[in-house]
């Protein structure tokens, strides 16, 4: 068995060990961002959101890593509230599966699993990157194996979704099978692709409460 971390993993690494195929157009993608234009964002959310606009706008190029979790990733997570009784959100918590021969180890920022004291099964995956170009490798393979992990964990039984998040801009992905897709960015600086943002992540929500029961 081969013990690795997913900071180990380039998107290179992870095609040629798994088999994996990056495909520009998918369904199940595709019905995630339609299913998002269905979703309402209330009076009062709005409000919200447009106050962490600003901010963003402000300060988004000075942030480090933390200060962009803290202030703007975070509250984004809380106004969607991943926090239901049949499954929790959950940060920097370690996630382990066994994929043919590699023992793969890593915790993510953030993941959407069954549970409400540790996570479980987990059916969705986020990992940020402060900026555009990150020196220590690529945001998506950090996040796409975290993926993998999670689909092996789900039996394959369903589609495993994810996020990343460099700097400003935000690509949502899905793995299916040995298929992977991904969003074009959306640019949280600009209001509408916001807006479109919280309703992904409202969408989201909305999947995977149907998925769970």
């Amino acid at each position: 068995m081969i013990k690795s971390k997913f900071s180990d993993w380039t998107r290179a690494d992870l095609e040629d060990t798994f088999a994996l195929n990056q495909v520009w157009d998918h369904a199940v993608l595709q019905q995630w961002l339609d299913q998002a234009n269905t979703s309402v964002i209330e009076t009062m959310e709005q409000q919200w959101v447009n106050n962490l606009h600003q901010t963003l706008i402000v300060h988004v190029d000075d942030w480090n890593e933390l200060e962009l979790s803290e202030y703007f990733l975070g509250p984004i997570l809380t106004l969607v509230n991943f926090n239901t009784q049949d499954f929790s959100i959950f940060a920097d918590r370690e996630l382990t599966g066994i994929i043919g021969d590699y023992e793969l180890t890593g915790k993510p920022d953030a993941m959407v699993a069954k549970g409400l004291r540790r996570p479980k099964t987990p059916y969705f995956c986020f990992h940020e990157y402060k900026r555009e170009n990150e020196p220590k490798g690529e945001p998506v393979s950090q996040v796409l194996v975290a993926m993998l992990v999670a689909q092996e964990l789900n039996g394959h039984t369903m589609p495993i979704y994810g996020l990343y998040v460099a700097g400003k801009l935000w690509h949502f992905l899905i793995l299916q099978g040995k298929e992977y897709c991904l969003s074009n960015a959306y640019v949280a600086t600009r209001n509408e692709h916001l807006n479109d943002i919280v309703k992904i992540l409202k969408a989201l929500k909305q999947i995977i409460s149907e998925m769970v029961t």
